[in-house]
Order: structure tokens, then sequence, then C-alpha cells
């Protein structure tokens, strides 16, 4: 499941429903509009392998790595959200739920920082070309 959070622009919330990419977002679908970081986590836990887009560098801590949620920080323009949330979901190594469990990414034009579950060293990747 994709979970949006409230500071993902209405426009680009509009381009991943045009594009049929799934999601709930924080105050609308699921959530209170204005909850508190300290709050998202524990909803994230109560919820089927979330991953969690978020516009705010907060969530970008491998102290917050779990292996029942993925969490991305989009690191981009806010008006390309959508964009590099489609690349993301795309990319070989995170296509799936399952493999979006126990990280916490960074995701840039540059490319995808990423803390791993049981890692003690953060790794980058590249986006394809």
């Amino acid at each position: 499941m994709n979970i949006l959070d409230e500071n993902i622009l209405e426009s680009q919330r509009q381009l991943l429903i045009r594009w049929r990419i799934p999601f709930r977002q924080i105050g609308y679908e699921i959530g209170q509009k204005g909850m508190d970081d300290e709050e998202i986590l524990p909803l994230l836990l109560t919820l089927r392998q979330p991953t969690f887009f978020t516009m705010d560098g907060d969530f970008f801590k491998p102290r917050l790595r779990h292996a029942r949620y993925g969490l991305v920080h989009l690191d981009v323009d806010d008006v390309e959200a959508a964009f590099f949330i489609r690349r993301l979901l795309h990319h070989r190594e995170f296509n799936t739920h399952a493999r979006r469990m126990g990280v916490v990414l960074k995701i840039s034009a540059a490319g995808i920082d990423v803390w791993r579950l049981h890692s003690e060293q953060m790794e980058r990747l590249n986006w394809p070309d």
C-alpha cells in the first residue's frame, strides 16, 4: 500500500491517479489532517506493507527502519514528486511491496540513498538509464 504524506501537492496526487498508481493520502483517505510525525509511524504499523512517501527529510533516518514498512523521503521539487514516486515504483530494486519493506530511502534526481534493515552503511543506487 502506497501512503502519501499530506505535504504532497494536489497536482501530484492527480498525476498519480491519472497514471493509475494506487495510494492513500494522510488527511484524505487515511489518518487525519495535521498528524504529527510521531503519529505516522504507529499508523503505518497497522497497515499491510505500507510504503510512506513524504517531502519531509526528518523521515530519512536509519533509526526509523522497520521490517513492516518502508519510508521514502522525496528530495525533489514539489512538482516532481509524482514523477519520482512512479520512477521508484518501477525501479527493479523496489518494484514490489516486499522489496520496499525495511528500507529508508532518499530519492533525488542524482539517485537513491538507501538505509537497509540490519545494515550499518548507507548504499547509493543510480537510476537506470
